[in-house]
């Protein structure tokens, strides 16, 4: 049995925000925020748009793309690190909406690995027999806990999701090959957000000292992530018995485009087959990978068949790769 991709889809707000407009809010300017990023925008999410309202819209693309209904779903998963609230999930909420009377659903907390931890629950569910259709979402609004004031942060985030439904086939090459998934712990202290879980309760007054917006070493997550992301898709690679030529697309984490571009000449991977879209959407957490993959398939990059490569990494800290055959 193999857990294989039968639609896809993304939604991301109608807000823009631009280098442009960037400048009359904090000491920075376009040709800063290119060289070191390569973002260009960033979808910001309104004031009554959430994190599952992205996901819904997603997943509603995804559904109408693979033929499958909602009541047909086993399982609804959401890797998001920005819920709507402390609790219920935002795949509880995605469930309700979309109809999916007869799923389970949970959120997978892996900050910008979200997607490539939740695929990996779903394939796994899939090929042990438990599930046989799973929604698979990563979908995240950063923007709303940017503080607008720290340029070395405002300018990396915007707000997106995509999602999959994977379905269980059998005699058949295509679906998820292989993932790996790594964490490092001791790295928390590079990338958090503190305010509002136990440790530091909105409600009470020790938590004051606490920041309520994302805090980023950034040098620090640049050198580890140039490291991570090189090293797991080697890793996905050989596990897999395969090699870089046999990767037809590269859909990386979108943090950063000088990130990507040192991960894809780690493998050998000429620039024509690496999918990049950082300039439109700077980072989006959950939501980077599927949005790629489901742009990539607009565009025609992505087809029936073809092997495709995705790594991301995040908070925790926490990193992997998905190699799908599409």
């Amino acid at each position: 049995m193999r857990a294989v991709i039968q639609g896809i889809g993304h939604c991301v707000p109608e807000g823009v925000l631009t280098n442009a407009d960037l400048e009359k809010l904090v000491d920075t300017n376009d040709e800063w925020i290119v060289q070191r990023t390569g973002i260009r925008e960033r979808r910001i999410t309104s004031e009554s748009e959430t994190t599952s309202t992205l996901a819904i819209g997603a997943a509603q693309k995804a559904l109408a793309n693979s033929g499958i209904t909602a009541e047909e779903l086993d399982l609804v998963l959401v890797g998001t690190v920005t819920g709507d609230m402390m609790f219920p999930s935002v795949s509880c909420l995605l469930q309700d909406a979309i109809g999916a009377k007869n799923a389970g659903a949970m959120d997978i907390g892996a900050a910008c690995a979200g997607f490539i931890y939740s695929l990996s629950v779903a394939a796994a569910m899939v090929e042990s027999g438990q599930k046989k259709t799973v929604l698979v979402v990563g979908a995240d609004a950063l923007t709303k806990f940017v503080d607008w004031t720290d340029r070395s942060t405002c300018v990396l985030f915007g707000d997106g999701a995509g999602a999959v439904v994977v379905r269980g086939e059998e005699n058949t090459d295509r679906g998820v090959i292989k993932t790996v998934l790594l964490s490092d712990g001791s790295g928390a202290k590079f990338i958090h957000n503190q305010l509002g879980g136990s440790k530091y309760p909105i409600q009470h007054e020790y938590s004051s000292k606490a920041s309520r917006y994302i805090y980023m070493a950034g040098s620090d997550v640049y050198r580890f992530a140039v490291v991570a992301m090189g090293d797991a898709c080697c890793r996905a690679l050989s596990e897999a018995g395969l090699k870089s030529d046999d990767v037809d697309l590269f859909v990386p984490h979108q943090a950063n485009l000088r990130i990507i571009e040192s991960a894809a000449h780690r493998i050998n991977l000429p620039p024509e087959k690496v999918f990049i879209n950082v300039e439109k959407f700077g980072n989006t957490s959950g939501g980077s990978i599927p949005i790629g993959l489901s742009e990539a398939v607009e565009q025609g990059r992505l087809k029936k068949g073809m092997l495709v490569m995705t790594v991301g990494f995040g908070a925790g800290l926490v990193w992997g790769a998905n190699l799908i055959r599409w």
